[in-house]
C-alpha cells in the first residue's frame, strides 16, 4: 500500500484549515513538511501530528503545550509522552470543569432573572 502523501492544498482541505494557518504551524516548528523545490509534502508523520494538533486544540491546550508534547515524543518516546499527556489531560479537565460550573451558574442565574421578568409582565 503506497504511503499517503499530501500536498500543501490537500493538507489544508483534509483538515479545513487555512493557508495561514498551516504555515503558522511551521513556522513554530510543529510541522516539517519534506520539500519538493517550493512544494510542501506532508507524509504520514505531519498527517498524524496534525491530527494531534488539531484535536489538542479542541480540547483546549496550547500551542505551545502541544509542540512540547510533540517533541517529548522524538527525544524520549512513546511512554514519556505518555506520561505527559495524562499530567495535560487531568490539568485540563479540571480546567473545563471549573469553567462548566461558572457557566452552569450563569444560565441558572439568567434564568432565574429572565422567569422573574416574565412574571412580572403577567
Amino acid at each position: 500500500m503506497a504511503e499517503t502523501r499530501l500536498g500543501f492544498k490537500d493538507m489544508c482541505a483534509r483538515f479545513d484549515v487555512t493557508p495561514r494557518t498551516l504555515r503558522y504551524y511551521e513556522y513554530i516548528e510543529l510541522l516539517a513538511p519534506d520539500r519538493d523545490g517550493r512544494a510542501r509534502i506532508y507524509g504520514p508523520r505531519e498527517i498524524a501530528r496534525m491530527t494531534l494538533i488539531l484535536r489538542g486544540r479542541r480540547f483546549g491546550f496550547s500551542l505551545e503545550e502541544i509542540r512540547q508534547w510533540l517533541e517529548l515524543y522524538e527525544k524520549q518516546g512513546t511512554e514519556a509522552q505518555q506520561r505527559a499527556f495524562v499530567e495535560l489531560a487531568d490539568r485540563q479537565l479540571a480546567d473545563l470543569e471549573r469553567r462548566r460550573a461558572v457557566i452552569d451558574e450563569a444560565i441558572l442565574d439568567l434564568r432565574r432573572l429572565r422567569d422573574d421578568t416574565v412574571s412580572r409582565q403577567t
